[in-house]
């Protein structure tokens, strides 16, 4: 049924003008949505009845004294019940979140706290442990600025692992762009509380280091993933200088997997490779074939980018062989986004930097195909990897179908990454731009970067 009230709502304004004057407002409240003409045409066509909390701040904001029934829309609990998680129904549900209103909320809690104590009594996973009101309630750094010492309990060390988690639960779902600055923060405490802090139990301690180093590698991942390259290295080598005062194997090799991949993005293959071949020495410690096989990918990652294409498939088939040895006790919780996909997808990304671009097509494919829909940006990411490969390949017009797709889900998505590379597919695609299967991908691409 057609949402006629928000039609009305609309006036005389085309849908990218309407379109145009939401992301306006979005950015004036502090909101990113990447609106576009797409979008406005699917709200006015019925087809979302209920937006997701982002979008309904920002309506609410543009039209101060209605509510979601004035402006058309249904009310969130009847539209997909519980089974909404929280987004509205123009988003996919998120099974790790377990009330519509707990989801947003405590996203923003997260985003807003100044420390990580405040993140893990926000977020409530049930891994964070239950902890008195006293130590739930005090911030991590009231001790801390004043150079006093204080000693690390459960309470503490649980916030900075649940922090590590929902940095990288908010990455899976919505990109990279919105996440850093706003997670800096409790990185910073972490750090703080790890200088300032006294315990009498190694394990805590430990725990702590760990904590500490997989925080600083997921924001630096954050701004990896959003192009502050920089930003992302000093991270890395944070992360790396923690894992070995701790002699932590696990994130030693988690370090320069990650370095790995930066090195590569940034033009150093070299560095790429030894980076890998150093994570695969760290992680020679931890019995987890699938952390070698990640590593020896990234490995070959670093081969293609020199163009030695012996060098590439002879690490590709080791990479290979340990993933197909399965999954083992000892896998570290972060690699929970290393599947048969990601194999697919770092595999395509070798063979595209080759130029072998058909091939490199048919593994995006694969990856794009058995993405787990969770992981919104990494099908975001096949999906990009797939319409370049497609482009240069010489099928203009199934590339700009697959763009059309990606376009879609940076609805959901920020990354600065993706919007890259389908920056790039679109330049492979302006020789065909009279054609009427690539000219709306085109014309779309273009308000869609405009607007942002």
């Amino acid at each position: 049924m057609q949402n006629n009230d928000f039609r009305r709502l609309r006036g005389s304004r085309s849908p990218a003008e309407f379109a145009a004057a939401v992301r306006r407002a979005a950015r004036e409240i502090g909101e990113q949505v990447a609106c576009d003409a797409r979008y406005i045409g699917r709200v006015e066509a019925g087809e979302i009845r209920c937006p997701n909390y982002a979008y309904e701040r920002v309506f609410l904001s543009m039209f101060p004294g209605l509510t979601l029934a004035d402006l058309g829309f249904s009310a969130r609990e009847t539209v997909r019940g519980r089974g909404a998680r929280g987004r509205g129904d123009d988003a996919p549900a998120d099974p790790t979140i377990h009330s519509n209103e707990e989801s947003d909320v405590l996203r923003r809690a997260f985003m807003t706290s100044g420390t990580v104590t405040m993140a893990a009594a926000s977020l409530g996973l049930g891994s964070a442990p239950s902890t008195p009101a006293s130590v739930s309630s005090t911030p991590i750094t009231s001790g801390i600025a004043s150079g006093t010492h204080r000693r690390v309990g459960e309470a503490e060390v649980g916030a900075v692992e649940d922090a590590v988690r929902h940095i990288r639960l908010l990455d899976d779902r919505h990109g990279a762009d919105g996440l850093y600055k706003r997670a800096a923060q409790p990185l910073r405490t972490a750090y703080a509380l790890l200088d300032a802090s006294t315990t009498s139990r190694q394990s805590m301690a430990d725990r702590l280091h760990t904590g500490a180093g997989e925080l600083a590698l997921s924001v630096g991942w954050l701004a990896h993933d959003s192009g502050r390259f920089d930003d992302a290295r000093s991270h890395y080598a944070e992360a790396l200088a923690t894992a070995r005062v701790a002699g932590d194997a696990a994130l030693e090799a988690h370090a320069f997997s990650n370095s790995a991949f930066l090195a590569r993005d940034t033009g150093r293959p070299r560095e790429a490779v030894r980076a890998a071949q150093a994570g695969q020495r760290a992680a020679q410690h931890v019995a987890s074939p699938r952390l070698l096989s990640l590593l020896t990918l990234r490995e070959a990652g670093g081969w293609a980018g020199l163009g030695d294409r012996t060098g590439c498939e002879q690490a590709l088939a080791r990479a290979k062989s340990l993933f197909e040895r399965g999954r083992a006790e000892a896998d570290p919780e972060w690699m929970s986004f290393f599947g048969e996909a990601e194999l697919e997808g770092l595999e395509a990304q070798c063979w595209s930097a080759l130029g072998d671009w058909s091939r490199a097509a048919r593994h995006a494919r694969r990856a794009a195909a058995l993405q787990d829909p969770h992981f919104t940006r990494n099908l975001a990411l096949y999906s990009a990897e797939l319409a370049d490969d497609l482009a240069r390949a010489g099928a203009p017009d199934e590339a700009a179908a697959v763009g059309q797709g990606v376009l879609d889900l940076l609805e959901e998505v920020q990354s600065s990454r993706v919007q890259t590379m389908l920056t790039a597919t679109s330049r492979v695609l302006l020789p065909h731009g009279r054609s009427p299967s690539v000219a709306p991908f085109l014309t779309r691409h273009t308000e869609a970067v405009r607007g942002a």
